[in-house]
């Protein structure tokens, strides 16, 4: 049985025991009824801001689904589940013959190497970091 049931159920048994409300105990059974009348309409008010809420949440949720597919769609997705911190590579193009060489950190970090197309020795220049939470490995 429901709240609102059981109230009104209540009330027919108080109404049926024939109590003069001009009576102590009337009183007190009439303003007993009258605060859980009061209970039973705040909790109506609160089933439904609950319910409104949650329909609220239900929303953001797929909103958020809706996000972390494109923010983390698989096909799209730079990141690899096997991707290894220690196999940065760069993309370089050699400045005398054009041609587009990929070396990897390790390599660059050396300072210099040669191009494998045209032998022209490609040298690069590091500035110090001051950031003592930088990353980098080239200033140790």
């Amino acid at each position: 049985m429901e709240t609102k049931e059981s109230l009104g159920y209540l009330k027919g048994l108080a109404e049926g025991l024939d109590i003069d409300e001009a009576s102590k105990e009337g009183k007190v059974l009439k303003a007993i009824i009258k605060v859980l009348d009061e209970l039973v309409e705040d909790i109506d008010t609160m089933t439904e801001g609950l319910m409104e809420l949650g329909d609220d949440l239900d929303a953001v949720d797929e909103d958020l689904a809706s996000l972390e597919e494109f923010v983390y769609d698989e096909d799209d997705c730079c990141c690899d589940d096997d991707y290894d911190e220690d196999d940065v590579e760069f993309e370089v193009e050699c400045p005398s013959c054009g041609a587009e060489i990929t070396v990897d950190e390790e390599t660059v970090l050396e300072g210099k190497f040669e191009c494998p197309e045209c032998g022209e020795v490609l040298e690069f220049e590091f500035d110090d970091c001051d950031d003592e939470d930088c990353d980098c490995h080239h200033h140790e």
